[in-house]
């Protein structure tokens, strides 16, 4: 996944959102993202985590307040056991199967550098998630980016369509590159291991996410560590998340 790009929106989030363990829609449409490094770089860094959260449920309840586009969880620590930090099977990866209403779920990972790919990545253009209703931005950019739960650069995953979602510009080129920079930086400099949990946040039956809650902590040593939830937004558009339109 190569992001990155930031703007602004004023909408919380409302009610309690709830994880999924399952899902992704199919949609057709005639728009495509490209998903390319954008040449504009994001002046959103690392040190914008100023919320500090007990539960993942607080960040659904807390929303966007059109400054922080990412808040911490649980004093930003992941919530993994020792078995779940198990080196036993090396590493390795999996997906939650689409829910009924094709919707993608959590996606669980022990990184290696071993999993990385070699080559660039394929065409994803086949792949329809649920709330694809795509629209071009006044800068001529996509509002929506197919966004990967595990990026392509940390496992070499292309076209599986229980890792895609709909993620906003903002968030998926903005704010959840960074952290997986931080991670595929680290596994080619150490060749250690990095366990990896990605849930997105559905409401009710909604087709469009409000935002994904990203899990990270190294293995070896506690050199990644971080729990993180980052809100699908696009500043200056209202996101109609039952349906994925936007205006």
């Amino acid at each position: 996944m190569k992001k990155k790009k930031k703007k602004k929106s004023n909408k919380g989030l409302l009610g309690a959102l709830i994880p999924i363990d399952v899902g992704l829609f199919v949609w057709r449409s005639n728009y495509l993202d490209t998903e390319q490094t954008p040449k504009d770089q994001t002046n959103i860094t690392i040190n914008s985590v100023i919320s500090n959260l007990t539960m993942t449920q607080d960040a659904a309840n807390l929303g966007y307040d059109s400054t922080n586009e990412v808040v911490t969880i649980n004093n930003n620590q992941a919530n993994f056991n020792q078995e779940d930090l198990s080196l036993a099977n090396g590493s390795w990866q999996t997906f939650s199967d689409l829910d009924n209403l094709n919707r993608v779920g959590v996606a669980n990972a022990l990184l290696g550098y071993d999993l990385m790919p070699t080559e660039e990545r394929g065409d994803i253009s086949s792949v329809y998630p649920t709330g694809w209703k795509q629209k071009k931005l006044s800068n001529g950019k996509w509002l929506y980016n197919r966004s990967h739960l595990i990026g392509y650069q940390l496992t070499g995953e292309n076209d599986n369509w229980k890792n895609l979602f709909t993620g906003t510009e903002q968030m998926n080129q903005g704010t959840m590159v960074q952290y997986e920079n931080q991670v595929a930086d680290y596994l080619r400099q150490t060749k250690n291991h990095v366990r990896y949990r990605v849930t997105p946040y559905f409401k009710d039956n909604e087709l469009l996410c409000r935002g994904v809650q990203m899990e990270a902590q190294s293995v070896e040593d506690n050199t990644i560590s971080y729990n993180v939830f980052f809100y699908n937004v696009e500043d200056g558009y209202t996101l109609d998340y039952v349906t994925g339109e936007n205006m």
